[in-house]
């Protein structure tokens, strides 16, 4: 299976009463066909089209999906401007508001929260992985999506593999991880292979694995997101209605700087910023009980005093947390009511009722590029 066998398959789907193919008209994003010959593009779209393009892209996805020796189909409607795309509408002038982009919110899921770094490196997913879980002690129905394309980790940590099934045409079941729903690109494909995308592939993946997995009924879905601020964290705020973020940063100066980066990118898609968390806080000698200060000390907290965003703790640098995250077995799942899980279910505790007491979930943002 190649780029050019599924390209001469698009050739017979047609996008107007002309008769122009999907492969000659220049709306094709990059297609890419991974080891297992599951087949991934987008159609470059202006948001105006979206109704008339979903049809397209259905015919789209099931004449790929017949073809012989293909296993799946990735197949979605971007607005992301491509180079023979006319150039979309100018933005509002500063200081003008956008008309706000509606977006359905997952059906069943009460919030979602993005847990975020503005680098990486700051142990954000293992955060991410020990934070779910004691919200899941708390009696809550919690769902892990691990939105890293590029380094998805939360198999890992959760200690699963194999693949996820498919329930109905489109619709994946969530892998269970220590009665945590879950669902990662790291099940989809070999633990070794290199994701090489472009950003609307990951743009489209994210939103298929938002959209197509079959989550029920949650309380709050926490979404790992990659480091930085790139393609996925626009994606996450401007299709999905998100509930808030939280930053995860170490106390160091070199990290507050990203850190400082990821809560003005969701201040400026208008996603409110329920925390930060300082990571990796403390070391304690195990044997005299000294303690040290590896990364500095309270940088987060004093940051997110100077931000005026909630601080919800600290977590200290841990060999336990290091082990049971390496093993597959979390620390708040196998050691529930150690020193270091009660950290967790303080700061899950202090983020819900942050939640509890905010608004509901709105519809998500159109993102305005000043």
């Amino acid at each position: 299976m190649t780029r050019d066998d599924v390209l001469k398959a698009l050739s017979a789907v047609t996008i107007d009463d002309a008769g122009t193919s999907l492969s000659a008209s220049g709306r094709l994003s990059q297609v890419v066909v991974d080891a297992t010959n599951r087949v991934m593009f987008s159609i470059l779209i202006d948001p105006s089209e979206a109704a008339r393009f979903e049809p397209i892209r259905s015919r789209a996805e099931g004449t790929v999906l017949a073809m012989p020796g293909v296993s799946g189909v990735f197949a979605s409607l971007t607005s992301e401007r491509g180079p023979s795309q006319p150039a979309p509408p100018q933005p509002p002038a500063p200081g003008r508001a956008a008309p706000p982009r509606t977006g359905p919110a997952l059906p069943g899921v009460r919030h979602i929260v993005a847990v975020a770094s503005g680098k990486g490196g700051v142990g954000k997913s293992t955060t991410a992985c020990n934070l779910a879980l004691a919200l899941s002690a708390q009696g809550l129905k919690v769902g892990l999506l691990d939105a890293d394309i590029y380094g998805p980790s939360v198999p890992k940590l959760f200690g699963l593999s194999g693949k996820p099934k498919v329930i109905e045409e489109r619709l994946l079941a969530p892998m269970d991880g220590y009665g945590i729903k879950v669902m990662s690109i790291g099940f989809l494909i070999e633990p070794e292979t290199a994701m090489i995308w472009r950003g609307p592939m990951v743009q489209s993946a994210i939103t298929q694995m938002l959209r197509e997995v079959a989550w029920g009924e949650l309380d709050i879905l926490i979404v790992d997101m990659p480091p930085g601020t790139g393609d996925a964290q626009l994606t996450m705020a401007q299709a999905t209605p998100l509930s808030g973020a939280v930053i995860v940063s170490t106390p160091q100066d070199l990290a507050l700087i990203d850190a400082r980066r990821g809560v003005t990118m969701f201040r400026k898609v208008a996603v409110p910023i329920l925390g930060v968390i300082e990571n990796m806080a403390t070391f304690v000698c195990p044997n005299c009980g000294h303690a040290s200060h590896i990364f500095g000390h309270g940088g987060a907290r004093a940051e997110a005093a100077r931000l005026d965003v909630p601080f919800l703790g600290e977590i200290p640098l841990n060999m336990t947390i290091r082990e049971t995250s390496d093993s597959g077995r979390p620390v708040v799942a196998v050691d529930p009511d150690g020193p270091q899980a009660k950290v967790y279910r303080e700061i899950a505790a202090l983020l819900w009722r942050n939640l509890a007491g905010g608004p509901a979930p709105r519809a998500a943002p159109r993102i305005v590029i000043e």
